[in-house]
């Protein structure tokens, strides 16, 4: 796959879900805060021996909640229908190939290659790869380097009187080069909390691609079978209104000759007419279906109006898939991934909210060379330096960090009720498209008998208008039953490949789950 493919992979999912090193829960964390506010404290300043001692004691604290993998949903004993009994899995990831089509898998490939949503949500990793990196560039020191040349001069009426200094000259050239390194240590884990929920989130955009990718390999088939559907639908309707117009003529022969009646030939008419009206809507069918099919390629649409040959290829032969256990169905489903992934996140944003309640320590660190004279930039004189280490503490702020934590904690009960409810949905999704497709299965059986009931009439009012005891209008009537049968079977045949192809959806496939 060229767009859509899985980018997320160098995601380790037990890293994702590995707890912290040293974790306190939201009670812990929250008795032990103290006052807090949005207003900074006074910033003190301590000695460098007590910055390093903070460090030590406080680098490895993580405030918030840990996650952990959600309890099991109640998914009942197995599914309401009878089952075929393998499992089966192995032909989900690509279970278009086992249909016999092969110019369905060249669609595939071709949508797997150009589709645009696929590039989208290509996109949308790499957005989120982005924001995860810059989440991860937080934790290090920031270093700024630069250099000037100030030219000035200085007021002689001023504070410093530089006419009455000897040697002072009131206009001087200043060179200045050196850096200035900035760095917030993540004393309770508010940072390492973010870029746990931002691989989460990077994560969570790599399994939806993964089930755009789904979404786009079952939509080509059930378009392809659809366009195949009709055009199978219009050939048949075709040749039913040529032998219609046919034996119209033979009728009006006959009625010419005195031999049928009026009747017999407006009755004729009238079918060929009600036969007529039908291939309009067949047609727009077909051509809405390869369209559609067309974009889903990445091409204009026009394009598709190519495969109108190409569709006449039959439809595939149906029969009951395997559909394995409920247990494997959640591996597989894109969506339910995808809210678990989304409820880790929504976890370590928890931790991020608390961190605020805490005190933050920064470090800021400065030198370089400065002097009057380029010449002697460089000399051990001119060196300067400086180190500023700064705590500063929130002591009041009307109770907004706590109420983000709330927030934060709701978010996530959320979360955790939609993990359960994309669960429920998945189940609920399979269980229709199994009772669906098997009903189409049964429709298209019965549909099939009537076919051959159908043939079987039509061949004895062949017969009987060859002997000449019935009238040519009555093996009309029998032929007009016989093509509807075949239009009947047609449509029952694409009904059933649509809903075939939705249960395949429904199962999680299309989609190789790691």
């Amino acid at each position: 796959m060229a767009a859509g493919g899985n980018r997320a992979g160098d995601l380790d999912r037990g890293d994702l879900l590995r707890p912290g090193t040293i974790a306190m829960t939201l009670e812990e964390s929250s008795a032990s805060a103290g006052p807090v506010g949005t207003t900074p404290g006074p910033a003190l300043r301590p000695g460098p021996l007590v910055s390093g001692v903070l460090c030590a004691l406080l680098a490895a604290c993580t405030v918030g909640p840990d996650y952990r993998e959600p309890p099991p949903v109640h998914t009942g004993t197995g599914w309401s229908l009878p089952v075929v009994a393998e499992r089966g899995s192995e032909d989900y990831a690509y279970w278009w190939t086992t249909l016999g089509d092969p110019m369905l898998d060249r669609l595939v490939e071709a949508a797997l290659a150009e589709n645009l949503d696929l590039y989208q949500a290509a996109a949308r990793i790499d957005e989120a790869r982005a924001l995860r990196d810059r989440i991860a560039g937080g934790l290090a020191p920031a270093v700024d380097v630069g250099g000037s040349v100030n030219r000035r001069r200085q007021s002689a009426d001023g504070s410093l009187p530089v006419a009455s200094i000897p040697g002072m000259d009131a206009i001087q050239t200043i060179h200045d080069v050196g850096f200035d390194a900035a760095w917030e240590l993540d004393l309770f884990g508010g940072k390492r909390r973010a870029l746990q929920g931002a691989n989460a989130r990077l994560h969570e955009a790599g399994i939806e691609a993964e089930g755009v990718r789904m979404r786009i390999v079952a939509e080509v088939a059930r378009t392809w079978f659809t366009a195949v559907g009709a055009g199978h639908e219009m050939r048949m309707s075709q040749a039913a209104v040529e032998a219609q117009r046919h034996s119209l003529g033979l009728l009006e022969l006959r009625h010419a000759a005195g031999v049928a009646s009026l009747a017999d030939v407006d009755a004729a008419q009238s079918t060929l007419a009600t036969a007529e009206a039908s291939l309009p809507g067949i047609r727009a069918r077909e051509r809405a279906a390869l369209l559609a099919l067309s974009v889903l390629l990445g091409e204009p649409p026009e394009r598709g109006l190519l495969l109108l040959e190409e569709a006449a290829a039959g439809l595939p032969p149906l029969a009951e898939i395997p559909v394995g256990e409920r247990a494997d169905l959640l591996r597989r489903r894109p969506d339910v991934l995808a809210a678990e992934r989304r409820l880790a996140a929504s976890t370590t944003d928890i931790g991020v909210a608390t961190a605020e309640l805490f005190p933050k320590l920064s470090i800021g660190v400065g030198g370089g060379f400065q002097a009057l004279d380029a010449d002697g930039l460089f000399d051990s004189g001119s060196a300067r330096y400086g180190i500023l280490p700064l705590i500063s503490w929130r002591m009041f702020d009307g109770g907004r960090v706590r109420a983000e934590i709330r927030a934060r904690e709701a978010a996530q009960w959320r979360a955790a009720l939609a993990y359960e409810q994309a669960v429920l949905a998945a189940l609920g999704d399979a269980e229709t498209a199994m009772a669906e497709y098997r009903a189409g299965l049964i429709a298209l059986q019965r549909h099939q008998a009537a076919l051959e009931a159908s043939q079987r009439s039509h061949d004895h009012a062949a017969r009987r208008h060859a002997m000449g005891t019935i009238a040519l209008v009555e093996l009309l009537t029998a032929q007009r039953q016989l093509q509807e049968a075949k239009a009947a079977v047609t449509r029952a045949h694409t009904a059933a490949a649509v809903q075939l192809v939705a249960l395949y959806k429904a199962l999680g496939g299309g989609w190789q789950a790691a």
